[in-house]
């Protein structure tokens, strides 16, 4: 258990997603103030989801071979598959959105001579900058920074967190430090950011607006290897635990 829910904090923390979100919501003007409402609310649903699950088993994990034990391990099974299959379908997006790039790029060269004939003297668009970005967080607030989080949670993966739960077992040390660890991990990466923002601003928000831009094109790739990794895993584990004899 505590192996998976390490592996699965730390597949929650590398997700791009929302960490693209947060470099948005902490470089507003009032972004240290949103940004710690944004990470109370994303560790506000670890610890909802670990404690509901806690609160159905009591804290001890079901016998094995039980019909709890084996939901749950069908359950990660599931979700295992859903990873895999999610990460072949950004895959295949990704794939087309590249084609379609590709062949839509000699376009614009082509019909550049005629634009500069014919429009000349037109104004040039000016060009997307980081302060153009943030500028529409300006008017965020810690509440809508919050919602942010909730619905940005990789909730599958939060989700296979909670079916790894229902083994834990509270009367060991072990497994109250493996869901404290969990929680610290799949957040490390959001507090770093606050922390960055927080004793060096002007630096942090340039950085982390690089970060995000990098994010932004290479978010696919890091969505599928970290979906199929995460997703072989479960799937592995699950299929072992299902039909070993123990």
């Amino acid at each position: 258990m505590v192996l998976d829910l390490l592996l699965i904090g730390l597949a929650v923390t590398l997700f791009p997603l929302p960490i693209m979100a947060f470099v948005l919501v902490v470089s507003g003007s009032r972004g240290v103030r949103n940004g710690l409402a944004f990470i109370f609310a994303w560790l506000a649903c670890l610890v909802t989801v670990m404690a509901l699950v806690l609160l159905l088993t009591g804290g001890q994990p079901p016998p094995p071979r039980s019909p709890p034990s084996i939901g749950a391990l069908v359950a990660t099974l599931v979700i295992g598959l859903g990873l895999v299959v999610y990460s072949e379908h950004r895959r295949r997006r990704s794939r087309r959105t590249g084609t379609g790039a590709g062949a839509a790029g000699p376009e614009p060269a082509a019909a550049e001579g005629g634009a500069a004939e014919g429009d000349a003297a037109a104004p040039e668009a000016p060009p997307a900058s980081g302060s153009s970005v943030t500028s529409r967080m300006d008017e965020a607030t810690g509440w809508s920074a919050a919602g942010l989080a909730v619905l940005l949670q990789p909730w599958g993966m939060v989700s296979a967190a909670a079916a790894t739960v229902v083994q834990a077992d509270l009367s060991h040390a072990q497994s109250f430090l493996a869901l404290m660890a969990f929680c610290v991990l799949a957040t490390s990466t959001l507090l770093a950011m606050e922390l960055y923002m927080v004793f060096s601003p002007r630096r942090a928000q340039s950085v982390l607006l690089g970060l995000r831009g990098w994010l932004e094109r290479h978010k696919d790739p890091a969505i599928v290897v970290t979906c199929l990794l995460l997703g072989l895993w479960l799937v592995a584990r699950s299929l072992y635990q299902l039909t070993g004899t123990g």
